[in-house]
């Protein structure tokens, strides 16, 4: 199937999910699957993928009939464009400073202070408790995260307006003035990005919170990648699994369909300490942790031994240049760190922060920037 065809197949998914059908993206991987084997141009056929690969019961079959029969056109099964409705102006931000005084009503005030107030509230919302429309709203805005990859310093120095007096760039500029002295040349270490590893849990308490940290695991990696920086993805349950190469691909929804394809393990148990020690064993001792930003993502509830867990963080800890443990309920009214898995991981973070909502996401790019 060509790249407009998973566009146009990508775009009715997105649909649903804004009807309130709960399509996963391991949903949609089978759904791109199912009509690469019947043919697009066959809509009776994508008709029928979709119902079988997309609806998780007979309550999503009536909503799955109307968004079909409003997105796709009967005769040749493209989408109808939408018409444009007269009358009715787009909202398109915060009005500019020459429509501030331009004698606008009171009520079209309010309306444009409405739609920022809900945005705001969005942010804050806890990412589990969310509707399909909600969710869908919330995927855009993670394009507002801005995260600044951490740095170090390197053996190298380069040229600074202060710092430490670079001799040698300072004589030879003076031996070209013939020995007259001339301005006295500074220089500074160098600065490189710093590696960040993401360690997401995807296991059954953790479902609620899945997506919206892969997308978070997605902006991170984008914008590692053209400042220069390298951010590795895994996912852990009751395995470990490499998920940068679907993290690397540019669109987020694609991203989450190639993340549904790779992990095996989605909503089942947390053995934290043996896939932390697997991790270990074969890459993070070997370099990728090693003066790395490690951040892992869960809930703290360990079926394991909680003590295999505690010894492997401090096995992490030793490696990495800092750890930083997000918990989805760690802002929340009344929380206490009482799971195993927290209880014995604590000791060897550096960080302990919230991961519930888009504006903790924003505040855990600021600890990952300073790190």
């Amino acid at each position: 199937m060509d790249r407009g065809g998973d566009e146009i197949l990508l775009g009715f998914t997105r649909a649903l999910r804004a009807a309130g059908v709960p399509v996963t993206p391991d949903r949609a991987h089978g759904f791109l699957a199912a009509t690469a084997t019947l043919g697009l141009d066959d809509q009776r056929a994508t008709y029928l993928a979709g119902r079988a690969t997309l609806c998780g019961g007979p309550d999503d079959l009536e909503r799955y009939d109307q968004v079909f029969t409003a997105y796709f056109d009967g005769r040749d099964g493209l989408p109808r464009p939408r018409p444009a409705q007269a009358g009715v102006p787009g909202f398109s931000g915060l009005p500019d400073a020459e429509a501030s005084g331009s004698g606008e009503s009171d009520e079209d005030d309010e309306v444009v202070r409405a739609r920022a107030s809900d945005a705001e509230v969005l942010r804050h919302r806890d990412v589990a408790t969310l509707s399909a429309a909600e969710r869908h709203r919330l995927s855009g805005m993670f394009a507002t995260l801005r995260p600044r990859p951490p740095v170090r310093r390197t053996a190298r120095h380069q040229r600074w307006h202060r710092g430490q007096v670079d001799a040698s760039r300072t004589l030879r500029a003076s031996l070209r003035r013939m020995g007259e002295p001339g301005e006295i040349a500074w220089r500074r270490r160098g600065v490189r990005p710093r590696r960040v590893v993401l360690l997401v849990d995807v296991s059954g308490s953790m479902s609620g919170y899945a997506e919206a940290l892969l997308r978070l695991a997605h902006r991170f990696t984008q914008v590692g990648r053209s400042s220069g920086g390298v951010v590795e993805t895994f996912t852990v349950g009751t395995r470990l699994t490499h998920l940068t190469r679907a993290m690397r691909i540019g669109d987020p929804e694609r991203a989450l369909v190639a993340a549904g394809e790779t992990v095996p393990d989605w909503s089942g148990g947390t053995r934290l300490g043996e896939t932390l020690r697997f991790f270990l064993d074969r890459w993070g001792q070997r370099g990728m942790a090693r003066g790395a930003v490690v951040v892992v993502f869960s809930d703290g509830w360990e079926r394991g031994d909680p003590t295999l867990l505690g010894e492997q963080m401090a096995r992490l800890q030793r490696v990495a240049h800092r750890v930083v443990w997000v918990n989805p309920h760690r802002g929340k009214a009344g929380y206490e760190p009482v799971q195993q898995g927290v209880l014995a991981a604590l000791p060897h973070c550096d960080d302990f922060v919230a991961g519930h909502s888009l504006a903790t996401f924003a505040e855990l790019s600021e600890v990952i920037s300073r790190a």
